[in-house]
């Protein structure tokens, strides 16, 4: 259960959210909560989540680990900050920063090198969907990214389907919906890795989850967990999506 902050709060925001969010996930052992803040709000958040089964992650990282690149942050130096995961190649870098296939795989790849767990976000837009070209931008993306890793860096990997016409914009895709771009996306990976590999893969859903549809999402079997925006802002109701 993922909650993606996008570029809201500040470092005394994050302190004030998790003196709020702890105590009302402390008994949370069903699943995995990972909370992604802004870069400038990592450290506060790593510190509030210390003690407690809450992960931190990163938006975002550039795929070198050091060097002369202006304004960009290394998997080493999220992972030296106290992240755990990382989003990589969410539908908001690719629209808006030119982010590709290409670039989400070396990103994924420096993830992996620097011991973080990528999230790895793929989706159609509304054009796409309502052409009935789901299917192949799913694979496209899968194939042209994920899908070149070894057997091994897959193995340490979550992906995130989000369909990018359901994100901030209040529409859901239904649970049916979702599932079958699951199925999609889970029998690329039993075709490029095996059964197990589908089997152990964790595909989330993202794209305008709130705590009113959350129960519904999870009730689907190819649906293995969320990745929420708006709605983690607020310490009640991500608590609310996390206990669904």
């Amino acid at each position: 259960m993922a909650g993606n902050w996008k570029m809201y709060k500040t470092p005394a925001e994050t302190t004030a959210f998790f003196e709020k969010f702890r105590p009302l996930v402390e008994k949370s052992e069903h699943c995995e909560i990972v909370i992604c803040p802004p870069f400038t709000n990592i450290a506060a958040a790593a510190s509030a989540a210390q003690g407690t089964r809450v992960r931190i992650g990163a938006q975002d990282l550039y795929w070198a680990k050091e060097g002369a690149f202006t304004g960009e942050v290394s998997g080493p130096m999220i992972k030296a900050c106290g992240c755990t995961h990382v989003l990589v190649g969410h539908s908001e870098r690719r629209q808006y920063f030119e982010e590709t296939n290409e670039t989400v795989l070396q990103r994924t790849i420096a993830a992996l090198d620097a011991g973080l767990t990528p999230i790895v976000c793929v989706g159609e837009h509304l054009a796409e969907r309502e052409t009935g070209e789901t299917e192949a931008v799913l694979s496209l993306q899968f194939r042209a990214g994920v899908g070149l890793l070894s057997p091994e860096q897959f193995a340490g990997i979550v992906i995130a389907y989000e369909p990018v016409w359901a994100i901030g914009t209040g529409k859901t895709a239904t649970p049916e919906i979702a599932a079958d771009a699951h199925r999609v996306l889970r029998a690329q990976v039993r075709a490029r890795y095996g059964p197990a590999a589908g089997d152990a893969v964790r595909i989330l859903y993202g794209g305008s989850v709130k705590p009113d549809n959350a129960r519904t999402l999870m009730a689907q079997p190819e649906i293995d967990g969320v990745l929420v925006g708006g709605a983690s802002l607020d310490a009640n109701s991500f608590a609310s999506i996390v206990n669904f």
